[in-house]
């Protein structure tokens, strides 16, 4: 049977919500954007595609490698190579064996190179295969304008950039871990699996204790790319990411940046999964979200999102209901900004003579020859 789909087009008028007056402030770095962490939209950016180095914050992707290895529990036996690594370190030595758990909240806290050779080694098998994993899962998440050449960021390879939006792109796939998120936000880890007298680390990212909603990061220096810093943040279910390359002013850039947004944005949930669709349950039964649709919005926006409901023909003669029978989806202005399948959770009972006569009935509300 050919299927056609059914377009029911509802306008949602929303009430206003509160605003502040705009914070003016130029932000310093060469590359910047700020992210909401749930949508992905994009809210403030300054060259935000434009490959440039970007020095330590590289670990973000060593740190979601080793972690999704599996592999967190194993003791890694560290090389000449990794204690040799030039940089920021957690002062491994050779032949130590620290667990992998370990090295990474060295890395992430303490911005270790050492710690990244060592994961690199252990993860990969040697640092080639680790970086061609590092670049595999760059391409995976969407980072079109990424090339690793190392675990660590420093500057002994030429063809080794990123963007401050793929980076981005890169922290809201890592924050979803919830091991990462765990790790980015530590403030003080000990080291329990080298027994050393320095096996307490603080991590470098100050935000952690400068600002009240610091929710994780990493920072990162390097004479060539200069101070780069990717930092998080929630205030009221609003996530940020905020992205900086080349900026001699990151610390208050990324507070200024999330406190303009705190200010303008509120986390808006659209389409609420526990709440049926009225038009289609008086319908078809009880119909719900398959999941919430949740948009940072500012005052006035509201006023201009839109949303269309598609449902499948088939349903008439649809045995198993266990599969979406359509999709919402959410515009703001023309623009596509979220969908969820619809899923007919307690379907009507008809007799073949009510069957007939509903099916007619839709065809007829909705003008279906």
């Amino acid at each position: 049977m050919k299927t056609f789909r059914i377009l029911l087009s509802v306008i949602v008028l929303f009430t206003g919500i509160a605003s502040f007056p705009y914070m003016g402030h130029a932000v310093s770095a060469r590359g910047a954007i700020l992210m909401e962490q749930e949508s992905g939209r994009v809210l403030f950016e300054k060259n935000a595609h434009t490959p440039m180095r970007i020095a330590s914050i590289t670990k973000i992707m060593t740190a979601i490698l080793a972690i999704e290895s599996g592999k967190l529990d194993e003791y890694v036996t560290v090389s000449e190579k990794a204690y040799r690594t030039e940089g920021s370190s957690i002062y491994i030595q050779p032949g130590d064996k620290i667990k992998l758990i370990d090295l990474t909240y060295g890395l992430m806290l303490r911005s270790g190179n050492d710690a990244a050779v060592a994961i690199a080694e252990h993860v990969g098998g040697d640092l080639e295969n680790f970086v061609t994993l590092m670049n595999k899962k760059a391409k995976q998440i969407g980072m079109k304008n990424t090339t690793f050449a190392n675990p660590h960021g420093l500057d002994d390879h030429e063809n080794h950039y990123s963007t401050a939006y793929d980076m981005a792109l890169l922290t809201r796939y890592a924050m979803n871990n919830k091991d990462y998120a765990k790790i980015s936000s530590t403030k003080s880890y000990t080291c329990k699996s080298l027994d050393r007298a320095m096996n307490t680390w603080l991590n470098k990212n100050k935000l952690l204790n400068m600002y009240p909603y610091s929710t994780g990061g990493k920072t990162g220096y390097t004479k060539r790319a200069k101070r780069t810093l990717v930092s998080t943040a929630e205030k009221e279910k609003l996530k940020l990411i905020a992205v900086t390359i080349n900026d001699r002013n990151d610390w208050q850039d990324h507070m200024a940046l999330f406190n303009q947004a705190f200010n303008q944005y509120e986390a808006v949930k659209i389409i609420d999964k526990e709440k049926q669709i009225n038009y289609l349950s008086v319908i078809f039964g009880k119909v719900v979200p398959k999941r919430d649709i949740i948009y940072p919005l500012k005052k006035g926006e509201r006023q201009e999102i839109s949303i269309s409901i598609s449902v499948d023909s088939d349903l008439k003669e649809r045995e198993d209901f266990k599969k979406p029978i359509g999709k919402v989806k959410i515009s703001l202005k023309d623009e596509l900004i979220g969908e969820s399948p619809l899923i007919l959770v307690e379907p009507f009972e008809t007799s073949e003579k009510e069957d007939k006569d509903w099916w007619e009935k839709i065809k007829s509300k909705l003008n279906i020859n």
